[in-house]
């Protein structure tokens, strides 16, 4: 019997550690006080507005200083570098000055467009994980609301898209 504990410990502790990569891609990991945007090089912390990051196959995670950049990456058709999750953080519980947690897939968040809140770019997409926080931020900052695969790429572009509209 004793010649089986450590055989059986080490077998639990395999399948722990084999878990572990699973509930990372669940949850989005809080950046460092100085890390910095993948795209721009701004301090993520230095800025308000929901932050966004993306978790590659390889390991490798990337922040942004702006969901409009992460979704950037992630909806357009010439990303190809596989992703094994993209998280934004839920901001019907952050601090619109200062956001800290409350990460949310990126695929199942809820987008506000068009509202009065800016974030590190100017204008933002609020990110939220029910509909229903996301048209009560709409109704209180305006705005309209968007599920993930209703953001199409040409909303996204950094050099333009729906935020530089004038006509919303």
């Amino acid at each position: 019997m004793k010649h089986l504990v450590p055989p059986l410990l080490l077998g639990c502790l395999l399948v722990a550690c084999g878990n572990q990569g699973d509930a990372l891609d669940s949850a989005g990991l809080d950046p460092s006080a100085n890390a910095a945007c993948a795209l721009d090089g701004m301090v993520l912390a230095d800025y308000p507005g929901p932050k966004g990051q993306i978790r590659f196959a390889d390991g490798q995670v990337d922040f942004f200083c702006d969901t409009v950049e992460l979704l950037s990456l992630l909806i357009e058709p010439e990303q190809v570098k596989p992703v094994r999750g993209a998280f934004v953080q839920d901001m019907a519980h952050a601090d619109w000055q200062k956001p800290v947690g409350h990460w949310i897939d990126a695929r199942q968040a809820f987008y506000v467009i068009g509202s009065s809140q800016t974030g590190s770019m100017g204008p933002t997409f609020a990110s939220f994980s029910s509909r229903t926080d996301a048209e009560r931020f709409a109704a209180r900052h305006s705005g309209q609301v968007y599920s993930f695969a209703e953001v199409k790429p040409d909303m996204v572009k950094l050099d333009g898209g729906v935020l530089k509209d004038q006509g919303m």
